[in-house]
């Protein structure tokens, strides 16, 4: 009969043995220096066999052997579950967090070999283990909470004066940081193939959470637009030629997605790519880099100058009293003044003015029947 053990049965076998060989070699160990001291206190250190120092040391290795048998599960899970921990965070939070770690313990083991010149028996035993539980506890979460704006001093940066070319380089390497709206419009796919946009398209994780909790809204409409963002974002990844990034990262203290997004974009000198009209206003308050599509969407439409002719169709009514509602094949919507009378009509404008901004642009006009007519 053949038995076959898989990798997982293999790994938690080797564990359990690496576990009790540790507790031998404590038990060992600590045999050699506290049996003696037990013999003395039992008067049974005239015995020359128990009074040898390797039968004290198999004693103890046998005391932590049956030891084993009680606690090998325990300290497994343990450590177990700290492996899993370790293995969930992404590498910079493990780096940044060791190298933290290291420079508390350095500091905790200076102050600690200043202090042995103070004579003082039981202060010199206790203030190395304090010292080193604190400032090895400080050094972890500073280097696991400032792990972003380490990124960021380390990151390379051209001083001033550099040649123009480094400088375009530089420029189109800059990370383009895409926030939920923009996803989930689509349009950035086809501006992405068209290659408009350069350097590095990058998708935070923290996105891609709120992003994930769209689509499995109970709300329909809420879960189509999920869906529609996660099919855009495969096909950025999949069938486009650009380098596309996720930032695993995140900043616990921020709530606000949009504010993260900001954050990220200053330490790491990125520009946020949306189409969201307050975020866009956020950016240039906080001087971050921002592309709006919007912006670029009413950039590339045709131009209309006040006075030109347009041939429309009236939709709708407007807000206003008598006011029509017509749009171009754009989408770009059109308010016709006294054109409440010919919806549902196509008739000829005069375009009266245009406003343009971040949101959207809007065209007023009148008709062309009336301008005649007065």
């Amino acid at each position: 009969m053949e038995i076959v053990y898989n990798d997982e049965q293999g790994g938690e076998g080797m564990l359990r043995r690496i576990v009790q060989a540790c507790f031998l070699i404590i038990g060992g160990t600590l045999g050699i220096f506290l049996i003696p001291d037990l013999l003395s206190l039992a008067n049974l250190e005239d015995i020359p066999l128990i009074a040898n120092p390797y039968v004290s040391a198999v004693l103890g290795a046998l005391i932590f052997y049956l030891i084993t048998f009680w606690a090998v599960d325990y300290v497994t899970n343990f450590i177990r579950w700290v492996e899993e921990s370790l293995v969930k965070l992404p590498i910079t939070d493990v780096l940044f967090g060791s190298v933290g770690l290291f420079f508390g313990l350095l500091v905790a083991f200076l102050i600690g070999f200043a202090l042995n010149a103070i004579q003082v028996p039981i202060f010199n035993t206790v203030a190395p283990a304090l010292l080193t539980l604190l400032f090895g506890y400080l050094g972890f979460q500073v280097g696991f909470k400032k792990r972003d704006e380490l990124l960021g001093l380390f990151s390379p940066r051209k001083k001033k004066g550099a040649e123009d070319d480094d400088t375009e380089k530089e420029a189109s390497a800059a990370w383009k940081i895409l926030d939920t709206s923009v996803i989930i419009d689509g349009r950035i796919a086809d501006i992405c193939q068209t290659g408009f946009l350069e350097g590095t398209i990058v998708i935070p994780q923290f996105v891609l959470e709120e992003l994930q909790h769209i689509a499995d809204s109970s709300d329909v409409l809420k879960r189509n637009r999920g869906r529609r963002g996660l099919d855009i974002l495969n096909r950025i990844q999949k069938e486009l030629a650009i380098k596309v990034d996720i930032y695993e990262g995140d900043f616990e203290e921020i709530q606000e997605v949009d504010s993260k997004l900001v954050k990220l974009a200053k330490l790491t000198s990125g520009v946020v790519v949306t189409n969201d009209f307050n975020l866009n206003k956020v950016c240039e308050l906080q001087g971050v880099a921002v592309l709006n599509i919007n912006d670029l969407a009413n950039a590339v439409k045709p131009v209309v100058l006040p006075g030109e002719e347009l041939s429309i169709q009236v939709i709708k009514d407007g807000k206003e009293h008598n006011q029509g509602i017509a749009y171009l094949d754009d989408g770009t919507m059109i308010v016709v003044e006294e054109g409440r009378d010919y919806i549902g009509k196509r008739i000829d404008v005069l375009v009266t003015s245009v406003l343009q901004t971040s949101a959207g642009r809007m065209i007023f006009a009148k008709p062309k029947l009336l301008e005649k007519a007065l």
